[in-house]
């Protein structure tokens, strides 16, 4: 994982969390949504053909970071947090756990308190593929109410944020990157609506690269940064090393300039 590239990131996830996390959450879980495409999913060390197996201190299993499996039930989070949920890719280390990490690290939840991560994403989706009835959006909806009513037999559970890291493949025409910010404005009126929270955190993260080579990146950030909904945030993924794919951050050790 590069590290210190991105701690940026982190600190501006866990400074948007802040402003909605006024308490400890007791010995609740805190219930985040992963979606959007691979870079969410995650392909540090991965290849088209295999991943490398490494697993940096920052992705570590924690018992206090579970994740709601593809059976609907929590479990222990491990990487790579998306197997079988980003379907027919090879699937590496991705942002999710080095975020639980640092919320856990943050003084922001009590020692009781537990993070629990919701995969959802599926790499090479354009926003439309998210738009309210198709599979990916009743997917994450039915995910994110299981993993709340997973919570109910132990100490409760608090929906606190999605976190949306897509836009790549909408970067490749110049339609999808003018609709984008009219179709995200949907999706987060939608999921706020079926999951019964007006007010949910959601956390755009700005892409900084367009799937093949695609010519309308600088679109498609305008549009994320002009989404008009209250508690919409974004933080910018701008600066983080790029695998070898020209796509996706590269999340592996290797990456790290420090090292």
């Amino acid at each position: 994982m590069a590290t210190t590239m991105l701690r940026p990131l982190l600190l501006s996830l866990l400074l948007s969390l802040s402003l909605v996390l006024p308490v400890r959450a007791g010995g609740r879980t805190l219930v985040f949504i992963l979606a959007g495409q691979s870079n969410m999913s995650g392909r540090g060390g991965a290849t088209n053909v295999s991943w490398d197996g490494v697993v940096p201190p920052e992705c570590a299993p924690s018992p206090r970071i579970l994740r709601l499996s593809p059976a609907l039930r929590w479990e222990e989070a491990r990487e790579p947090l998306h197997a079988g949920i980003d379907l027919s890719h090879v699937l590496g280390v991705g942002p999710g756990m080095p975020f639980a990490h640092a919320v856990l690290a943050s003084g922001a939840v009590s020692p009781a308190a537990a993070v629990g991560l919701v995969p959802c994403a599926q790499g090479g989706t354009p926003i439309a593929n998210w738009s309210r009835g198709t599979e990916l959006y009743e997917r994450m909806v039915t995910r994110a109410r299981a993993a709340l009513a997973e919570c109910n037999g132990g100490g409760g559970g608090k929906l606190a944020a999605m976190l949306w890291y897509q836009g790549e493949a909408d970067a490749m025409n110049s339609e999808d990157a003018e609709l984008y910010q009219g179709r995200m404005e949907a999706l987060v009126r939608d999921v706020r609506h079926d999951l019964g929270h007006p007010n949910l955190l959601v956390i755009q993260v700005l892409i900084a690269t367009a799937q093949r080579q695609g010519k309308f990146l600088d679109r498609v950030r305008e549009a994320q940064k002009a989404v008009k909904l209250p508690n919409v945030k974004y933080v910018d993924a701008m600066g983080l090393p790029i695998a070898s794919d020209q796509i996706n951050a590269s999340h592996h050790p290797s990456s790290n300039p420090a090292r």
